[in-house]
């Protein structure tokens, strides 16, 4: 399957692939939602069940690594955590395939983003996220990404390198600093760093504020190996010294359930860095993409790369 033909990829279409897949009929109407690199449909059974039907882009993830993803949420479900786990199929399985497509559907879940300033609120927020961290460090994720500077953000480096993304005027100044960069996060890293599953993606939307249920966790598609810390610091609102009160509140909260290192919130700017990296080499990826250009109209402009550079050398000094 072609990435022209999925981006080409029609909403009858899907409905007759989830259909065959649930064996069940689904209504013809269905309404796309927002999404970079998936397709993401919400449908409705002919009975009014809704669900969200997510189509993955082929050629992001094989299939051992979505299984990484279902087997993780799937284990956060069995132990009673609210997260929004992937629905069976007739079959029994979590992953349909058609077309050279994988897919899978979920219930659709309503709510808030996550969005308070209150400590009670976010030690809630630290207990969601110990209950996730104490049944990921229980199982492996052998074909998920390791989020460590020496391995995901070399990656995304000489992906970048190696591109024709960056405009040769601004070529030298950016891949300068981006290995300055580099350099200086491997070093915050120490050698005893735990590692293990994570949410790896955990900003206020990927959480869900329920009024009668409380917080949900959504939205594995990025989850990595990698420092329990990465899931708090996206959360943040402010500069970690800015924002203590909230993370001692967190701390509270998740330390009923696994043991924290403070010592890892250090890795809070090495990981901003690697995220902005992260980011870009995403971009590169995604840029021949049909309708890339008219999200990122600026991307091949010498302006994008020289905010860029700025950026990263303001972000330097923070990490070492």
């Amino acid at each position: 399957m072609s990435l022209q033909t999925f981006a080409n990829l029609t909403p009858a279409h899907a409905v007759d692939m989830v259909e065959h897949a649930l064996g069940t009929p689904v209504e013809s109407f269905v309404r796309p939602c927002t999404s970079h690199i998936n397709r993401v449909y919400e449908m409705n059974t002919r009975d009014g069940l809704p669900f969200i039907a997510k189509f993955y882009r082929p050629g992001r993830w094989m299939e051992a690594a979505i299984r990484d993803e279902h087997d993780f949420m799937l284990d956060c479900q069995d132990a009673e955590i609210p997260v929004v786990a992937p629905a069976a199929f007739a079959n029994g399985d979590t992953l349909a395939q058609q077309d050279g497509i994988f897919f899978a559907v979920f219930p659709k879940m309503g709510g808030f983003p996550f969005d308070s300033t209150l400590p009670a609120q976010w030690q809630r927020l630290g207990s969601l996220l110990g209950r996730v961290h104490a049944v990921g460090e229980q199982a492996e994720a052998n074909h998920r990404c390791i989020l460590h500077p020496a391995r995901t953000s070399i990656d995304d480096f000489n992906y970048l390198q190696e591109s024709e993304a960056i405009p040769l005027d601004s070529r030298y100044q950016f891949l300068e600093v981006a290995e300055q960069i580099i350099d200086a996060c491997i070093r915050s890293f120490p050698d005893d760093t735990e590692l293990i599953r994570i949410h790896g993606d955990c900003h206020n939307l990927n959480i869900l504020d329920r009024p009668d249920e409380g917080l949900h966790l959504i939205d594995f598609d990025d989850m990595v190996v990698g420092p329990p810390v990465q899931d708090l610091w996206m959360l943040l609102p402010d500069e970690p010294s800015q924002c203590r009160p909230l993370i001692n509140a967190f701390l509270k909260g998740y330390r009923l359930f696994r043991s924290f290192d403070e010592r890892t919130l250090r890795l809070i700017e090495p990981l901003r860095a690697m995220r902005m990296l992260y980011f870009l080499a995403w971009c590169a990826r995604q840029q021949d993409d049909a309708n890339f250009n008219i999200k990122f109209p600026e991307w091949n402009s010498r302006d994008f790369w020289t905010r860029q550079t700025a950026d990263f050398r303001l972000q330097l000094p923070r990490i070492r």
